[in-house]
């Protein structure tokens, strides 16, 4: 690494370390005024309320990196374009892009830690963060305990088998008095276990306490009795727990209007495509709304490439300019690219928009308008 390289990313990660605290106390302070009367109503403690924020670290992070990179960008960029420092490269002999690669490479390494930690910790957080809220009520508070999801359907479209589950605990992954029910290869019965319990005991669905019913389908004869017995295995149903957890997160998004479900957003990329795997073909509004949300989610970590190609050339311009000028400019650009980005989910969820078109559109766009600015530098 130049020696070069190494000073302009000095003079960038201690900025950014300043906006990633900053950022992050002022978004805790705020959200504790907000929520301060709920956490006293329900008894948390200040390691409790501490815990919490902890839990929810990485979902800030994720809101908070693109912002934060930018304002740190445009500040540093402007203070040396303020002291000629740029200029003075570009005479020796350093093209404008070649001093954008220590630049697009920290980019590159926060985008890959976002998408990290949208995948592998921003789903659970919101779980986790529910735990800490109820620690500390009693079970006569009326609170549903996290994790459950009671009279819980679930449809496999893949293989026409329907689930009603009557308590789920997406945790442990065990039924209490599931119902399963399918339609014989040849199509002429349908077969139904009712079992006590459900769980999954090495990669296999596993029965306790079952009946089996069998209905022909050619007559007006009740279910008939065909099978009782106290363990039951089913290794032919291929659903998994991750495919059932998912059926439960997404199947209430799809529940909600549909102002309110664009703007749910806890759910990752892998428990969308575990939902598509028991939905191959969703109804059209349902189709609109999975796919744009998955291809946002694919987009939203590299929003940190796309700062910087933003950056470069606003930051980049010589001159004398008062540093202050990078923290209003971005300002500007991070309202530009939200109202962007709102618009183009709602009108993907909403199937104005093709859903790959409406996660990559704001990426695409100010990218685009990056590399242009950036051709047009002399």
């Amino acid at each position: 690494m130049r020696l070069l390289d190494r000073y302009f990313l000095r003079e960038l990660l201690i900025p950014l370390g300043y906006c990633l605290v900053g950022f992050l106390v002022f978004w805790i302070a705020f959200d504790v005024f907000a929520n301060l009367g709920d956490f006293q109503k329900n008894g948390l403690l200040g390691r409790d309320i501490a815990e919490y924020y902890l839990v929810q670290a990485p979902e800030i992070l994720v809101i908070i990196l693109p912002i934060s990179l930018l304002l740190a960008l445009l500040y540093s960029l402007t203070n040396h374009a303020r002291h000629n420092e740029i200029t003075a490269a570009r005479v020796a002999g350093v093209s404008l892009w070649r001093l954008l690669l220590p630049y697009l490479a920290v980019g590159l390494l926060i985008s890959l830690g976002s998408f990290a930690l949208n995948e592998l910790c921003v789903p659970n957080s919101a779980e986790a963060a529910k735990l800490i809220l109820a620690r500390h009520l009693g079970p006569g508070s009326g609170q549903a305990k996290t994790g459950e999801a009671r009279g819980l359907p679930v449809r496999n479209e893949r293989d026409r088998r329907d689930w009603v589950i009557g308590l789920y605990n997406s945790v442990s992954g065990e039924m209490i008095n599931p119902v399963v029910g399918w339609r014989e290869a040849d199509g002429s019965s349908y077969l139904q276990i009712h079992a006590r319990r459900a769980a999954r005991v090495n990669g296999v669905w596993t029965f306790y306490d079952v009946e089996e019913f069998k209905t022909d389908l050619h007559t007006n004869m009740p279910p008939a009795p065909v099978l009782q017995t106290n363990v039951l295995a089913m290794p032919e149903f291929s659903e998994t727990p991750e495919q059932i957890k998912s059926e439960v997160k997404i199947s209430s998004g799809l529940a909600l209007p549909g102002s309110s479900r664009t703007k749910k957003a806890d759910m990752s990329v892998a428990e969308i495509l575990n939902y598509l795997r028991l939905h191959p073909n969703p109804s059209a509004s349902s189709r609109s709304w999975l796919y744009t949300k998955l291809h946002g989610r694919l987009a939203a970590p590299w929003t940190c490439v796309v700062v910087v190609l933003i950056a470069i050339p606003f930051g980049a311009i010589s001159g004398r300019r008062n540093v202050f000028m990078g923290v209003a400019g971005s300002l500007v650009i991070c309202f530009a690219y939200f109202v962007v980005q709102q618009l183009a989910l709602a009108l993907g969820s909403g199937g104005y928009l093709e859903p790959w078109l409406a996660g990559w559109l704001p990426n695409l766009l100010f990218g685009l308008v990056g590399l242009g600015l950036m051709a047009r530098i002399r």
